[in-house]
């Protein structure tokens, strides 16, 4: 993402908390920092993407931190995934700097990274997505401000249903065809031409029969979204009982060893369950 805009013709300035993420920017114009703080004091838009919440706020507001040497006017914009609480959080204590918060997770995988076709859903003060707008459609392809702080985590919350929903049901569709002695593979390429299409069957699925796991977005990290959806749909008293199963499945699938594959391994649970 942040190559992207790198040919856009924009300066890097870079931070990392592990360094071998900073080797493929040695071939462009980019300057590597000691610290978070250190390149907050460099640049008008700083962005962020890591693992979860407690990441964001050490990376914002610990030591060294970006709150610690940003200029009123700055612009952060966090690209992880986590709780609408703690994105609005972070905009409270951000805004004592006088610095702006955008929460901006992202759909579309390592695939949608690499071919800058993301899907971007943005929380945060219209002024500051203006700002940061030229510089999320150098990485997306869909570029959406949802609403006020957070909300771009509730869109994402949302995304995750959806798709988590999606594999779920793939997987068991292909495990009834399989069980039925009807070839999965002619059953796909007969479904992705109705109403069932979507991405999932025809992106996901095909990769589901084909054996491929290897990651584009590992169970793990899907596991900790769907957390969050659940702590959400407690507090707000919504009964999401499809996404709660959906929760269960990529519990058990982390809990057996395999939080380091795509969480389109949930075919494999479901596949251990009807053996």
């Amino acid at each position: 993402m942040a190559l992207h805009l790198a040919k856009a013709g924009h300066r890097l300035h870079l931070w990392a908390r592990r360094p071998e993420s900073l080797r493929p920017f040695r071939e462009c114009d980019a300057k590597e920092y000691a610290s978070p703080a250190e390149v907050a004091a460099q640049v008008d838009v700083l962005f962020t993407m890591v693992a979860d919440g407690p990441d964001v706020s050490a990376v914002l507001l610990g030591p060294n931190g970006v709150s610690s040497g940003a200029r009123p006017g700055l612009v952060v914009v966090d690209m992880s995934t986590i709780s609408p609480e703690t994105a609005r959080e972070m905009a409270m204590r951000l805004a004592v700097h006088k610095v702006d918060f955008l929460d901006a997770p992202v759909s579309g995988g390592e695939r949608g990274a690499k071919e800058a076709t993301l899907t971007i859903m943005v929380g945060g003060k219209a002024e500051a997505y203006e700002k940061a707008r030229p510089l999320f459609e150098c990485m997306g392809r869909t570029v959406t401000r949802i609403g006020a702080s957070g909300a771009g985590q509730v869109a994402k919350a949302c995304n995750q249903i959806l798709v988590g929903a999606g594999i779920a049901a793939v997987s068991e569709a292909f495990q009834l065809a399989q069980k039925s002695g009807v070839d999965p593979v002619k059953v796909r390429e007969a479904l992705l031409g109705g109403s069932a299409y979507s991405k999932v069957l025809d992106l996901h699925g095909k990769r589901m029969l084909e054996g491929d796991f290897a990651p584009g977005f590992k169970a793990w990290m899907h596991q900790k979204d769907m957390r969050i959806v659940m702590e959400q749909a407690g507090k707000a008293g919504v009964a999401l009982p499809t996404a709660a199963l959906v929760s269960q499945l990529l519990n058990a699938l982390v809990g057996s060893g395999l939080g380091e594959e795509d969480s389109i391994a949930i075919y494999k649970v479901l596949e251990k369950l009807s053996a």
